[in-house]
């Protein structure tokens, strides 16, 4: 899996690039929230249940269904991100969705469960574009190996977000013209 930092650097790009009109610092940091959400799933580990099952690691908190389910319900209070309904789920529903494309491109585990729960099947990128290192997990053996990690994460993902965030704000700015 990438990093946390590495999973807010795609609601970072877009909210930067599409500018504080469409998507409020409130709303930003609801969706930072979002990418970073499905991961908290490395409990289920210590209460016993195998990585490989659907309620394991990339299981059911990687799918589209439970990012479509948080993003309604994150969207539900749209007046307090300072927004639109439609556009608060259209963004908590990228940001928490892109948390299990991101670690499809990774170079380890098992694969993401997107359809959970409809299919168990994990699914990765195709083996040229597993390019992210994946991050080990535990605190003690991400730091054995985090030079590493955050370097892969800065090439196949900080820079791609920041080009994304910046051609969003280019158009923008021609837009506005």
């Amino acid at each position: 899996m990438p990093t946390v930092f590495a999973h807010a650097a795609v609601p970072l790009a877009l909210g930067g690039g599409l500018g504080r009109r469409l998507v409020s610092r409130r709303l930003l940091a609801a969706g930072v929230v979002a990418a970073v959400l499905p991961d908290l799933d490395v409990v289920t580990l210590y209460w016993g249940i195998p990585y490989s099952a659907g309620l394991g690691h990339r299981g059911f908190s990687h799918s589209l269904l439970v990012a479509a389910l948080a993003a309604l319900i994150g969207a539900s209070a749209h007046r307090a991100l300072r927004t639109g309904f439609a556009a608060a789920a259209g963004f908590l529903f990228v940001s928490m969705a892109s948390h299990g494309v991101l670690d499809a491109f990774t170079d380890g585990g098992l694969g993401v469960a997107f359809w959970w729960p409809w299919s168990h099947e994990r699914f990765f990128a195709p083996p040229p574009w597993r390019v992210i290192e994946v991050s080990p997990i535990g605190l003690t053996a991400f730091l054995s190996g985090a030079g590493e990690v955050l370097a892969s994460e800065a090439r196949w993902v900080g820079l791609p977000a920041l080009l994304l965030g910046l051609g969003l704000a280019g158009v923008r700015r021609v837009a506005a013209r």
